[in-house]
């Protein structure tokens, strides 16, 4: 017996000697082996496999035959049956704006609303989640009601007035909550009787309040009018707790959407928010930080720049600042857009410069040297300029700003043009020709579809939305969902949606038939490259993350139905059922 026992030491012991000076190990188990997929990898050869291991939060095996991944199975691996699911690498949303997308949740949505039955209906929604007392604002009623949403153009609801709400069709509903919601325009805003009191105006009324014929407040107020101001001011802020609360309703949407990041417009307080989060362990989706171009000086002095996290300012993957962003114009919806010719339904509106190019109502040299200067300042503060333009104007005077820094010697890597919604054919090639990105949203173009030919005419609507003509012009597409929307037009996280449009170019309703000048349309693997890798490397990371292959990060989306292989009529069918942050499932079905 002491024999025996002496030669397994021996054994044993050579063994042990053998890996040491071989330089071998035992190979560590997976924590997490997704097999028996459909994995399409977004990888340089745009490989697809069948299983893939997940060593906490790197991808450590891609395995084109299920049977290959199982010597990464151990006691404590949790595996997944993926049961011919498809997956791609985590879709990240470059553009949302994540406060207003959890206020639309928890607050008023009523941008589909144009009659009491839908007033009632969303207003008793929302009481079921406030507490007593807390306000009920917003809301934009009328969006859709000129043009049903998923209309194609064709069917436009003329009437003499917008519909107008009466208060007497929630008081007795919000008794113990204020209400101070608006049209879509923001021209008109309706208030009940609570609110009306807590601004000493039920039996006071003064400028800027419909009164009936027996003088008693219908509710309705006018912007700009001292009933408004008075309004404006008795609104109490919303609670520390219930901004939190909007925020969780916004990253619960994100991960059942399958997104694993955004490129957030932030504020100041909305980073802060974002911070609470991370500490807390409830951000379950990276977010990528994109401040105002106006503040480039200011985080320069506070030793800020892109990459780091916004309160260790260390570097993070996680949660850190990005790009810079910028206006040059306004939007289609509200006939802002800047275009080189009038609005074809507004003879006299060429648009209106926005914000960072705002000095002249006019074009003139000091419109983009203002523009020029912010970017500069942004520039020495180590941050790239992320600039909306839409309009053909503001697309082109946005890559002529881009050229002339180019000339000077910048490098443009990163730059991006937001929206670039309409296109001269002059100007396609200019993308690629600048190193610019193509930051798009395609759903926007289901939307828009509405109104887009009565507004600029069928010429110039070829150059709108036109995916196909920049990526054949070697554009790089970088997609993301605008979500929640704008004051006309509501849009979706999910990324179904905007792979539909860019693919189908339809409306929801599949309107129209071939699709809206379909020669546009682009393929469902050059969508999911703007949805993944291109979005990776719009923030300077898609060496570490972006598709699925060892060593990279594990960011990954998991759907129901194959995306490559449904008919496109389809795709607004299909369901996330697994999503992957990080190494961790953050969101399973």
């Amino acid at each position: 017996m002491k024999s025996g026992f002496l030669s397994l030491f021996v054994l044993i012991a050579f063994s042990a000697t053998f890996f040491l000076f071989n330089g071998c190990k035992p190979e560590k188990k997976a924590d997490i082996v997704l097999r028996n997929g459909i994995i399409y990898t977004v990888d340089a050869d745009r490989s697809h496999a069948e299983a893939i291991a997940i060593n906490g939060n790197i991808i450590t095996g891609v395995f084109k035959n299920d049977e290959d991944a199982e010597k990464h199975i151990g006691r404590n691996t949790r595996v997944v049956d993926l049961k011919g699911s498809f997956v791609t690498p985590g879709m990240i949303d470059a553009h949302v704006h994540f406060n207003r997308a959890g206020a639309l949740i928890n607050d008023a949505n009523l941008m589909t609303v144009s009659d009491e039955d839908g007033l009632r209906e969303e207003i008793n929604r929302v009481i079921s989640i406030l507490d007593d007392g807390e306000w009920i604002t917003e809301g934009l009623w009328g969006a859709y009601e000129q043009w049903a949403l998923g209309d194609a153009g064709k069917d436009r609801h003329d009437g003499p007035d917008f519909w107008r709400p009466h208060r007497n069709m929630i008081d007795d509903i919000t008794t113990k909550n204020p209400v101070f919601i608006c049209r879509f325009d923001y021209k008109e805003w309706l208030a009940n009787k609570v609110a009306l009191k807590s601004a000493n105006l039920y039996d006071n009324p003064v400028e800027g309040m419909e009164l009936d014929k027996d003088g008693i407040p219908t509710g309705i107020i006018f912007r700009g009018t001292e009933a408004f101001e008075k309004l404006r001011n008795a609104v109490e802020p919303k609670s520390h707790e219930r901004l939190m609360d909007e925020n969780r309703a916004a990253l619960k949407a994100l991960r059942e959407a399958g997104i694993v990041e955004v490129h957030d417009i932030a504020t100041a307080e909305q980073t802060k928010r974002f911070i609470e989060l991370d500490k807390n362990n409830e951000l379950t989706a990276r977010v990528w930080l994109r401040p105002d171009l106006s503040r480039g000086e200011e985080l320069k002095e506070k030793d800020i720049t892109m990459g780091l996290h916004p309160e260790t300012k260390e570097d993070c993957n996680i949660l850190r600042y990005g790009a810079l962003k910028g206006y040059i114009d306004g939007i289609m919806g509200t006939h802002g857009a800047l275009f080189f010719e009038p609005y074809d339904d507004q003879p006299d509106n060429y648009g209106h410069w926005r914000r960072h190019t705002s000095d002249c109502p006019e074009f003139s040299e000091r419109n983009m040297e203002k523009m020029y200067n912010l970017i500069m300042k942004g520039l020495e503060a180590g941050f790239v300029p992320n600039i909306h333009a839409i309009g053909d104007r503001g697309v082109a005077e946005m890559l002529d700003l881009y050229e002339r820094l180019k000339n000077e010697g910048v490098d443009l890597t990163g730059f991006r043009v937001i929206h670039a919604q309409v296109i001269r054919p002059e100007d396609f090639p200019r993308f690629n020709d600048l190193n610019v990105i193509a930051e798009v949203n395609p759903y926007h173009l289901s939307d828009d579809m509405r109104w887009m030919e009565e507004r600029i005419g069928y010429e110039r609507c070829k150059g709108a939305y036109a995916f196909r003509s920049l990526l054949d012009n070697g554009a790089v597409l970088s997609f993301g969902s605008d979500w929640p929307g704008t004051s006309a037009a509501q849009y979706h996280v999910h990324p179904k949606y905007t792979i539909y449009a860019a693919v189908a170019r339809k409306t929801v309703t599949g309107e129209p038939k071939g699709g809206w000048f379909p020669e546009e349309k682009i393929t469902v693997e050059e969508a999911i490259e703007a949805y993944t890798i291109n979005n990776a490397y719009a923030t300077f990371e898609d060496d570490i993350r972006g598709s699925i292959e060892a060593g990279k990060l594990a960011d990954i989306t998991v759907f129901n139905r194959n995306l490559l292989e449904i008919p496109h009529d389809e795709i607004l069918e299909v369901e996330v059922v697994m999503t992957i942050v990080d190494g961790e499932i953050v969101f399973e079905k």
